[in-house]
């Protein structure tokens, strides 16, 4: 395993020895101490800030696969049952066509820790070669990188509240690191679930929160798995490598919290909060909220929106070549088949039902119910003037 991750090793210990350099420069003791922990700290911050464009595709992603459930659902209702090759390929092509409508994949998700895990690995082993490094016993290397036999000494001789870097709770006898462990385990499992629980639970909408949903079954899964993975994997891992994985997960939950609280996924309890917080920052400044400003915009386009509905915003290239909805371009002029009265009705109605800044569905509504009455009134007036005429036909002498 070693010779596979050599490269990675060299560059685990490369920033972990520069990062020690950097902080005994700006005053932490040198030699065995503080500064080593937070070096792998500092690792930890470092290979964050590299996959976070991997971050923000997989957030996005993640948003992509709650919005797409009540469609994936429709898809899976419509092919129940139907066992067929030809059934099961035909849904296979529909189901990528919705992966590409909604620009997502079940995958994406797992990136972070995918990319995470050879480095994971190669620190583990980085902190397991310590000892063979610090008395120069490590085959075929007198040190790993800039990692001397001098400095892998320090490093075996830093603590975290008494427990070595690189010991661990099967290779230890003391109860200092089985107590350290213990605690670091439960930390880095309670992180762990938490960061997933906040996807599922403040930024997917309710319409995908029901039970029969196949995605929110397998998150409810994996929260419960996953935890349990690493508390029977932890005693394994030496103290340095649950520094690094308990860094991690408090980095990614005040990631996805940033993430959440400012682009939260549309229709979810996430997102009610953000507008509720916005509104109220409207309010002391004596504007509008988002709500009124969005009405208003989509009342301006001839759009209508319902209560409580989120307007989805359209690129300024698109709102340009949007042409002319029918209602309002035909406004006044009248429609086939109409007779010279409605049509005459209908130019005297579209500017006053304009001036009162109907859109042009209640326009429509309003035309229909004009006509509707207009026929209701004909029929009757034609009722009563054949019941009229019956009645002068029997007066008449034979």
């Amino acid at each position: 395993m070693d010779t596979f991750l050599w490269p990675l090793m060299v560059a685990v210990a490369w920033v972990m020895v520069n990062i020690h350099r950097f902080l005994v420069f700006i005053g932490f003791p040198d030699g065995p101490g503080i500064a080593w922990v937070l070096s792998i700290i500092g690792l930890t911050m470092f290979v964050r800030l590299l996959i976070m464009p991997l971050f923000v595709k997989q957030i996005r992603a993640s948003r992509g696969m709650q919005l797409m459930q009540p469609e994936l659902q429709a898809l899976q209702n419509k092919y129940k049952g139907k066992k067929d090759p030809a059934s099961q390929q035909r849904q296979q092509e529909e189901m990528m066509a919705l992966y590409r409508k909604h620009n997502t994949n079940p995958f994406a998700s797992c990136l972070p820790i995918l990319i995470q895990m050879p480095v994971f690995f190669a620190l583990f082993r980085v902190l397991a070669n310590l000892e063979a490094v610090a008395t120069e016993t490590y085959a075929d290397h007198d040190s790993i990188g800039p990692l001397t036999a001098a400095l892998a000494e320090q490093v075996q001789a830093s603590t975290v509240f008494g427990a070595p870097l690189s010991a661990s709770f099967m290779n230890s006898s003391e109860l200092t690191v089985k107590i350290v462990t213990v605690v670091m385990i439960v930390l880095m499992s309670v992180t762990q679930w938490y960061t997933m629980a906040q996807l599922s639970m403040k930024n997917m909408p309710d319409s995908v929160k029901n039970s029969d949903n196949p995605a929110m079954r397998s998150q409810r899964m994996m929260m419960t798995i996953m935890p349990i993975f690493f508390a029977f994997t932890g005693v394994q891992f030496q103290i340095g490598v649950l520094v690094y994985w308990v860094t991690t997960n408090l980095w990614t939950m005040g990631q996805q919290f940033f993430t959440i609280r400012k682009m939260p996924a549309p229709g979810s309890e996430a997102e009610k909060k953000m507008r509720a917080r916005e509104n109220a920052r409207r309010a002391r400044k004596g504007l509008p909220s988002l709500e009124e400003e969005e009405r208003a915009k989509a009342e301006a386009e001839g759009r209508s929106v319902s209560s409580g509905q989120r307007v989805q915003p359209v690129r300024k290239d698109r709102q340009k070549k949007r042409p002319q909805s029918a209602p309002a371009a035909n406004a006044g002029k009248p429609a086939p088949g109409d007779s010279p009265a409605d049509a005459k009705a209908d130019a005297a109605d579209a500017p006053s039902t304009n001036a009162v800044g109907l859109t042009q569905e209640e326009i429509a509504r309003r035309r229909y119910e004009r006509r509707a009455r207009a026929r209701k009134q004909a029929a009757a007036k034609r009722k009563a003037e054949a019941a009229r005429n019956n009645k002068n036909s029997k007066r008449k002498p034979r």
